[in-house]
């Protein structure tokens, strides 16, 4: 399966996510890539929409590598194997976290502004991207989102290594992924436009969403299952 472009990912993953319409639920782009992904996923379920920013920590002489990754919240996340095979000393390790924890921040307000996250409070997290390759960045947004208090942690991608995959099972309560190559070398070859997204498209996307009906929608059905859920403790409360 050879996606069009990052918005017909979004589609289609949107129609396997189709279980979760109804119910409580946020939608977690990784920029930027997975933004534009993910913005489909929330249109399709009608569900909010938001970011959660991710770096990678690349090896100093081979930036593509990553050791780990820094997130939101402080969140570290650390592959020790690469870090001992690369022999990084602490002193070059603080110094890539400071860097990429500086640029977490950077893009958090590039992308929101002054507005705040939506609360992830006793709800489903579904955390998207474009692929998932080494799924370091995957692994801390899943982390970041039970730290934010999510009550339930799904992943989803249209694409993904089946090492990652199996990996990241064991950190999200369940992983989505339309397409588990048996030979996966990168994600951008599972598209046929796997164009850069900018930060600017992703500031927009979310300024898009902002204004959109889909938090009224949400919102709506939130407050609905809670009357109901209460209307039933009413009614057994009341039998004899």
């Amino acid at each position: 399966m050879i996606f069009q472009d990052r918005l017909d990912a979004g589609r289609r993953l949107a129609a396997r996510m189709n279980y979760l319409r109804g119910q409580d639920v946020v939608v977690l782009g990784l920029p930027r890539g997975g933004v534009p992904v993910a913005k489909e996923v929330a249109k399709g379920l009608g569900v909010p929409l938001d970011v959660i920013v991710v770096r990678k920590l690349g090896v100093p002489s081979q930036p593509e590598l990553a050791m780990g990754a820094v997130s939101e919240g402080g969140v570290l996340v650390t592959n020790d194997e690469i870090v001992r095979i690369t022999r990084i000393s602490s002193q070059e390790f603080a110094l890539v976290v400071r860097r990429e924890s500086e640029e977490v921040e950077r893009r958090a307000k590039r992308f929101r502004g002054d507005r705040p996250h939506v609360s992830l409070t006793g709800r489903i997290a579904l955390v998207v991207d474009d692929g998932i390759a080494t799924g370091s960045s995957a692994q801390a947004a899943c982390k970041v989102a039970r730290a934010l208090g999510a009550a339930k942690v799904v992943l989803a991608a249209p694409v993904g290594s089946a090492a990652s995959v199996k990996l990241l099972s064991q950190e999200a309560d369940e992983v989505i992924c339309l397409q588990i190559p048996e030979m996966f070398f990168a994600v951008g070859e599972w598209y046929h436009d796997f164009s850069a997204t900018s930060d600017e498209e992703v500031a927009d996307l979310l300024r898009v969403e902002e204004e959109s009906p889909a938090r009224e929608v949400g919102s709506f059905l939130r407050t609905a299952a809670g009357v109901a859920a209460r209307a039933r403790e009413t009614r057994r409360s009341q039998r004899p």
